[in-house]
């Protein structure tokens, strides 16, 4: 079984990031580590930690995420 079979169009996912990456852009913050792409965001914490992000993964269930 391949992803279009498994009912996942790529070509459509790379379309509506297209649509969406000025939209993304505009809500950016100084704090905001990185950009639109991939499955997690990472995201600096305010001073008073040593050295914090906060990491948000945002990929499906059944995938493992290595830390």
């Amino acid at each position: 079984m391949d992803y279009r079979d498994a009912g996942v169009d790529i070509e459509a996912g790379r379309g509506f990031i297209n649509q969406i990456r000025s939209l993304v852009k505009s809500t950016h913050r100084s704090e905001v580590l990185g950009g639109l792409g991939g499955f997690s965001g990472c995201f600096q914490l305010p001073v008073g930690y040593t050295e914090p992000v906060l990491v948000s993964g945002t990929d499906g269930v059944g995938t493992k995420l290595k830390l």
